[in-house]
């Protein structure tokens, strides 16, 4: 990019956050777009989301640069403006940033409120980032309250945006440990890296790599990520946490730390250390730190190993109890589909089908509606592969084909042991479901999953599996099927402006034909705050679409098996499909309608 003449402070220094508008007429000036470009992206920002920084909008737009046609994007709009302020522009390398001194130089709400970010600290000055590059009221009290310099650099408000959480709740999350420690957390968190860097040899039992597994733990329980990936690379180890079903890149760490890690783990989870060259399978139970002087609760996480190009990847499943809730409300049901969910598990024998793709929360649904049922006048037990939580009220059993331990084979088994409720992880096969059916017609409440994309599909692949229709009417109680949409975060949402609400109910109102969404429309738009990692969006709740097997359903099943005739059936008889369940959360406010796009099917 090209790099214009800096301006003459003396002749016009501009004031106050920035501006889309001007920035445009600057373009322009510079020769970086051309006056029809800035026509053009004058017309089309008019209509741009106006809760973006003025950087973002530009780039949403596609401006094309006048020299080769390339299109501008916030971080060469971020090196153009840089140039254009006088600053020197900095891509935050997280790497490079010592988060402990980072956070002691102002505090989250402060970085947030300013959008500023410190990215290094110096004796004599504090290096700060900003992407408001005519907004500096704030420095003279930094400044005082540091005694140091304050020295800034431009950044993308992008990086700005992200590395504001990750670093803020990362120095929470190392300081909790080191407490915990008793020891300066940081001092041997940066000491360890840099004996990585060495490629120093790191043994598992090392006091820093101890603690630097005990600060990773004490991290994922701060951010409630429900998965940690420890992936090998040929340069650096890479930490990501799964929050709210999106992975996060949370560090990066030498492969000297990063082995030491997955070994100190390995070893904990009763796993070979030794052994490479196979996937491993294992499981740890850890407590969540102390707070306010309570004992921490503990927390189960199912270790997996699977060799790679460049070393062992390590992924740990995290079942958090609070996850796993008695209420249906908490889970995401509406009161229609909780009703008649309560009654549908209330028979006293059949099939009852939960279905939606892996990671749609079929275990966690499972799991709360077992722990319902299992009393103590009840018999509770499951076949599962693996065993996703330990629940002392059920009697679990972990499938081992090594064995000829299958799911068949398991089921089989337990129709000995005089149970009154199964749970049958998932059925794959003809043989799974035949013991099913049989399970059924001989008295027990069965609960199995099925891989489909809506609840009328899981009838067909009962079929296709081979069971013959007059045994799905038979046992068959009903199908619900699921999917997990985040929510938006209560701290930072948003209130749509007047045009862009009623943009947004027309565009709710076409995706629910033929159907219509009543009651008050309440439409927010995600923001970011440190609270959600700056992604506007903090926890997960369910949308449901539940399939009860009436009598006229039963006779399409008969006399109509296919799946168009099933679908209008199922909705004649009171289903509501998982979008009209996802349309309705929008107009609650507790969700978005791209969130409800992306996750599940089209109405038909």
């Amino acid at each position: 990019m090209k790099n214009p003449q800096k301006p003459d402070p003396a002749v016009s220094t501009p004031q106050g956050p920035l501006d889309w508008r001007p920035l445009v007429d600057w373009l322009r000036e510079d020769g970086v777009i051309s006056a029809t470009e800035a026509e053009r992206t004058i017309a089309r920002c008019a209509s741009a989301h106006s809760a973006q920084h003025p950087l973002q909008r530009l780039a949403v737009v596609g401006m094309a640069r006048q020299a080769d046609g390339t299109l501008l994007d916030v971080e060469l709009l971020s090196q153009w403006l840089a140039g254009r302020s006088g600053m020197e522009y900095m891509r935050i390398d997280p790497l490079k940033v010592d988060v402990g001194k980072v956070a002691d130089v102002m505090s989250a709400a402060y970085a947030e409120r300013h959008k500023v970010l410190p990215v290094q600290v110096s004796a004599a000055d504090v290096v700060v980032a900003t992407s408001e590059p005519f907004v500096r009221d704030w420095v003279p009290e930094v400044e005082r309250q540091t005694r140091r310099t304050v020295r800034l650099v431009l950044s993308s408000p992008e990086e700005i945006k992200r590395f504001t959480g990750e670093f803020f709740a990362l120095a929470k999350s190392v300081r909790a440990a080191s407490k915990s420690g008793g020891q300066n957390g940081f001092s041997s968190f940066e000491q360890l890296v840099e004996l990585g860097k060495a490629n120093k040899q790191l043994d598992a039992n090392d006091q820093g790599v101890v603690q630097v597994v005990d600060w990773l733990w004490q991290y994922a329980f701060d951010q409630r990520a429900s998965d940690i990936h420890l992936e090998p690379r040929r340069e650096q180890g890479v930490i990501r946490f799964r929050i709210d079903g999106v992975l996060h890149p949370v560090y990066q760490m030498p492969m000297g730390v990063m082995n030491a890690m997955i070994a100190r783990i390995k070893l904990l989870g009763r796993m070979d250390v030794v052994e490479r060259r196979r996937p491993q399978d294992g499981r740890i139970k850890t407590l969540r730190p102390e707070r306010g002087g309570a004992r921490g609760e503990e927390v189960e996480m199912r270790l997996s190993t699977l060799p790679t190009a460049f070393g062992e990847k390590l992924v740990m499943r995290i079942f958090d109890p609070d996850s796993t809730v008695k209420d249906l409300a908490a889970l995401g049901f509406a009161t229609h589909d909780a009703q008649r969910w309560e009654a549908l598990t209330k028979h006293p024998h059949g099939i009852i089908l939960v279905t939606g793709p892996t990671g749609s929360g079929k275990t966690t649904t499972l799991y709360a509606t077992l722990k319902r049922l299992a009393t103590e006048e009840v018999n509770v037990s499951t076949v599962e592969d693996p065993i996703e939580m330990i629940e002392p009220a059920f009697n679990q059993t972990q499938v081992q084909p090594q064995l000829d331990l299958d799911f068949a084979q398991g089921l089989r088994a337990l129709m000995r042991q005089d149970p009154d409720i199964i749970m049958v992880g998932e059925i794959r096969d003809l043989a799974t479901a035949e013991m099913a059916v049989q399970a059924a017609l001989t008295g027990h409440l069965v609960f199995t999953t099925l891989h489909t994309n809506d609840a009328p599909s899981a009838v067909m692949r009962l079929m296709e599996l081979g069971i013959p229709p007059y045994l799905i009417n038979a046992t068959l109680l009903g199908v619900l099927a699921q999917r997990l949409v985040r929510t938006l975060c209560p701290s930072c949402r948003a209130k749509m402006e007047p045009a862009e609400t009623e943009a947004s109910r027309q565009a709710l109102a076409d995706l629910a034909k033929p159907w219509q969404i009543s009651g008050s429309y309440r439409p927010y738009q995600p923001v970011g705050c440190v609270e959600c990692r700056m992604t506007g969006f903090r926890g997960r709740m369910g949308l449901y679409e539940l399939l009860l097997l009436t009598e006229s359903f039963k006779e399409k099943v008969s006399r109509e098996p296919r799946l168009e005739a099933l679908r209008r059936q199922a909705v004649a008889d009171g289903m509501r499909p998982l979008r009209l369940a996802g349309a309705a959360r929008v107009a609650e406010g507790l969700t978005t309608l791209d969130e409800v796009l992306a996750c599940t099917p089209p109405l038909q």
